[in-house]
């Protein structure tokens, strides 16, 4: 992705840039011209980023003080999470909960830090619910209930040594990315893709590069813009589903997406229910899968745009880089690239 902005020739660290968001972050901000390092405990996902890499837990209060206050940054982006819905339990995300806890403790001290980002998600309500303000929640897995907890966390910390933001990453979707979004370009890729009969349905999702390009606005906003509040992550205006999915059959070069009638999805959605009983980890549909499908899912993004003004990447440019991430990795092999669309 070549376009950035937001902090250069500065020091920035990024807690989690081996993971999805992470990873786009941390390439946006070298090229930059930033400083940066990235805690996680997991490898990059892209090997080019691992000299920018410290295997640093966040439950390790003492390693995890001792890296940040050597490398004294600027601004914090905190996006490291357990992001899995398999926790059998609140204990289950401890990185999310006394995480932020060891990440606000680390950076209580440092004199030069001008801003933190703190990642949370939209999963901290259901996906059907408009919450009425940033304190209006209702999560229904443990791990909605730990970025709940996070958020709080945050809110109520005195130790913060500077402005801060809680962001909520909506549907982001784009290079790097893994199940369950790289698991929808797939199955379309393979001509499985079904689409519920005529319904519309209208999605607040989030393409990767538009979403770095938020953070890095966001991150040198003025501090009475947006100190303390809290901003859904997501492209405006919301994706049509049906024309988003059209769209990555035209750029991959696949046959036209196919209907159905709702009740034989719903069917084929509890037979990926029993396959998952049986040990299938990841069968097309669920259904799980069915009813955030079906749902839409819309947030105010006024204050947001009014904040970061147009972004830098359509969905249709969106999706020609995704398509030719996955082509270049050989994910996909039937690809006609539409550049007049593009």
């Amino acid at each position: 992705m070549s376009k950035e902005t937001g902090p250069s020739k500065k020091k920035i660290l990024i807690t989690g840039g081996s993971g999805f968001i992470g990873t786009n972050l941390v390439e946006s901000c070298v090229k930059a011209g930033a400083t940066v390092i990235n805690l996680d405990s997991s490898a990059p996902r892209n090997i080019a980023h691992e000299k920018f890499w410290r295997k640093v837990d966040l439950l390790d209060l003492s390693e995890l003080e001792k890296t940040i206050r050597a490398f004294d940054p600027e601004y914090i982006y905190h996006m490291a999470a357990r992001t899995d819905l398999d926790g059998k339990s609140l204990d289950s995300y401890a990185a999310n909960t006394i995480g932020v806890s060891n990440l606000i403790r680390s950076a209580s001290g440092l004199s030069n830090l001008r801003r933190i980002i703190f990642a949370s998600s939209r999963l901290v309500c259901k996906i059907d619910y408009q919450p009425k303000d940033e304190f209006d929640c209702c999560p229904t897995t443990f791990y909605g209930e730990s970025k709940v907890v996070g958020e709080n966390i945050v809110r109520e910390s005195k130790a913060i040594p500077c402005s801060w933001i809680i962001v909520r990453p909506t549907s982001i979707w784009g290079p790097w990315f893994d199940i369950p979004y790289k698991t929808f370009f797939l199955t379309i890729a393979r001509g499985h893709y079904v689409h519920p009969g005529n319904r519309t349905i209208e999605k607040s999702f989030g393409f990767i590069g538009n979403s770095v390009y938020q953070l890095q606005k966001l991150m040198s906003a003025p501090a009475d813009k947006v100190n303390g509040k809290t901003f859904f992550l997501e492209d405006y205006p919301p994706i049509n589903v049906r024309e988003m999915a059209e769209f990555i059959c035209e750029t991959m070069g696949v046959a036209t997406i196919r209907t159905a009638p709702l009740a034989a999805l719903k069917i084929g959605a509890m037979v990926g229910d029993i396959l998952k009983l049986t040990g299938w980890k990841n069968p097309p549909l669920t259904s799980f899968r069915l009813n955030n499908l079906l749902t839409n899912m819309v947030y105010d993004s006024a204050e947001l745009e009014a904040l970061v003004g147009e972004l830098p990447y359509t969905m249709r440019q969106g999706i020609a880089e995704t398509v030719e991430w996955m082509r270049v990795r050989g994910e996909i092999k039937q690809l006609r690239m539409c550049q007049n669309d593009v």
